[in-house]
């Protein structure tokens, strides 16, 4: 289902330092062009960043109303697999499939470029060490430069010495997740037909297609996994997740241990 339709911005309840916020404070400045972007390191990881990221989608339809009318378009939001693909969560709207970068690589060179390469504005990186690295020259620059905001989530949905704490209000806040941890049997039979009117994903044979593509990246173990991590953010049926919000350069060095293994 297209986020245009499905979600609203008053559906998350949003806490930053312990008082009560909102989706501006969390982005402060959004504008037009922002973009954001989620580096993925495990099977459906991203899942763990499920409200920061549908408060980013919020973000960019409210701050052009047209898109949520006259343009029909899906949210600049990209999401880069390191190493690895890690599932398909196009369900979010990581839509078309470019938007999911797949790096069969873990070196912190590759991973900024392809951030840079896509104008990323907004960054959640997963919580992993800091790593002391060097990178081509200028792209950290770059980075620090366009990068306004940026974030450390957890696969589990909790991070350590959170400073932002996101809750749904809704229960439409819990499709996503739920679409993403689907069986490709069960999207196989639950495919929309196709209809007039505004396009939608999910009716299209490319959506189906890179679901089974993707479909090979995760086991069932991975997918029980994830939806005991999910149950356990769970209180009458909605999931309260939190966060951290770091400077650029620190979330730069995170993300230079996403997908290691080695110390």
């Amino acid at each position: 289902m297209h986020v245009v339709s499905l979600l609203k911005a008053n559906m998350f309840d949003i806490r930053i330092d312990g008082a009560v916020s909102s989706i501006g404070a969390l982005f402060p400045d959004w504008h037009a062009h922002d973009r954001f972007g989620l580096v993925i390191d495990e099977a459906f990881g991203g899942i763990g960043a499920t409200h920061l990221l549908q408060s980013a989608m919020m973000a960019y339809y409210d701050v052009k109303p047209s898109r949520r009318t006259s343009l029909a378009v899906y949210p600049e939001i990209y999401a880069f697999h390191i190493g690895r693909g890690h599932g398909a969560h196009a369900p979010y709207d990581f839509w078309p499939a470019r938007r999911e970068v797949i790096l069969e690589t873990a070196d912190h060179r590759e991973i900024l470029d392809a951030i840079n390469d896509r104008g990323i504005t907004r960054l959640a990186v997963p919580d992993r060490p800091m790593r002391e690295v060097v990178h081509r020259p200028k792209e950290e620059d770059a980075a620090l430069d366009r990068i306004a905001s940026a974030f450390v989530y957890s696969a589990t949905g909790r991070v350590d010495d959170a400073d932002v704490v996101i809750a749904g209000n809704d229960r439409r806040t819990e499709h996503n997740p739920k679409q993403v941890l689907r069986p490709i049997e069960e999207m196989r039979a639950l495919r929309a037909p196709a209809v007039t009117g505004r396009p939608v994903k999910e009716t299209e044979d490319s959506y189906l297609q890179w679901l089974e593509e993707r479909s090979g990246d995760v086991t069932e173990a991975d997918r029980l996994r994830a939806r005991l991590r999910r149950e356990e953010l769970m209180s009458s049926g909605l999931a309260t997740e939190s966060y951290r919000r770091v400077s650029v350069a620190e979330a730069l060095k995170r993300l230079a241990s996403a997908g290691r293994t080695e110390p």
